[in-house]
């Protein structure tokens, strides 16, 4: 004999059905958009000769996409009747200084990490291929910490955090298949082949950052913090390794320290975190109506994965 469901649990089942189909159709808009709107633009100023040798093409180049992002972020908000509210309440202020000593982690410890994999392919015939910066000298750092570091922290943590991640966990999955695979969407998204693992290692923690303290903010001050650091010592070095900027010694310590800040910054995330919501309770690998996330999806993750692809094949040519 069935046992009769009761309406609550119905209703349950269909908000946990919608928050994964929203988050799919958020990755494929938000994956497609910017391709779309970049390739427009690109063919508007083709006839405008030496343009992508200009800086101000260099800033269209990343701002239209966190113009998309913005739209998507807005689309969803939009259609799903969700609150902006949901993603930045308050959250301790411990977590704060816990994004801080995780992104000094990442960033002065798996540098050396992702140079290794780099020489992995450079080993292979790859020939690694750095997208262009706005003019990065004197008072022009300002404008570029704004649209390179500030603006790609907000949008792409509301989007990749705040939307997918967070409608992940609430559809009823465990918080380390949320994380993961937030991760792996977030490094695909950026499709630089050279720098997929980093990006999936920061994709994983920023969704581990979020679903432990409820709050967006925290993730969002490790990206921007990432981001500005990266532009900083661009402008103060050039595009020099940090193994270069240090004596061996130096160099060897601050990894060192790095590795330890990471490695307890991944522990507390691990084991400790506001449990707000039920879904964070869940610390397990539990992914349910895995296709009612992926199909939405589809669109998205063949876009991105044709541009990885064809950044890699580009490398060996």
């Amino acid at each position: 004999m069935q046992t009769m469901r009761t309406v609550a649990d119905e209703t349950s089942e269909q908000f946990q059905r919608r928050c994964l189909k929203e988050a799919g159709i958020s990755y494929g808009v938000g994956a497609v958009l910017p391709v779309l709107v970049s390739l427009i633009f690109s063919l508007a100023l083709s006839a405008v000769q030496g343009a992508e040798e200009q800086n101000w093409f260099c800033y269209l180049s990343f701002l239209l996409p966190q113009v998309c992002l913005a739209a998507t972020a807005a689309i969803y908000f939009y259609r799903s009747k969700d609150s902006v509210k949901g993603m930045c309440s308050g959250c301790k202020w411990y977590w704060f200084p816990v994004a801080l000593i995780l992104q000094f982690g990442l960033l002065f410890s798996l540098s050396e990490l992702n140079t290794l994999f780099i020489g992995l392919l450079e080993s292979i015939g790859y020939e690694e291929t750095l997208g262009a910066l706005p003019v990065l000298s004197g008072w022009n750092i300002l404008p570029a910490l704004l649209v390179v570091a500030l603006l790609p922290a907000i949008f792409e943590e509301t989007l990749f955090r705040g939307i997918i991640t967070r409608n992940m966990g609430r559809s009823g999955w465990g918080i380390f298949a949320a994380a993961f695979l937030s991760g792996a969407l977030f490094s695909l998204f950026h499709g630089n082949p050279s720098q997929t693992l980093y990006q999936f290692i920061c994709g994983v923690c920023f969704a581990l950052v979020y679903l432990r303290a409820g709050s967006i903010f925290p993730a969002m001050l490790s990206h921007f913090c990432n981001n500005a650091v990266i532009l900083l010592l661009t402008q103060q070095y050039g595009e020099v390794p940090f193994s270069a900027l240090l004596p061996k010694g130096g160099y060897i310590a601050l990894t060192v320290v790095a590795a330890l800040c990471l490695v307890a910054a991944v522990c507390f995330l691990v084991l400790f975190g506001r449990r707000k919501e039920g879904y964070m309770k869940r610390e397990d690998w539990r992914m349910k109506e895995g296709k009612t996330f992926v199909l939405p999806a589809l669109a998205g993750v063949f876009v991105c994965a044709v541009q990885w692809i064809v950044m890699l094949v580009t490398g060996f040519i």
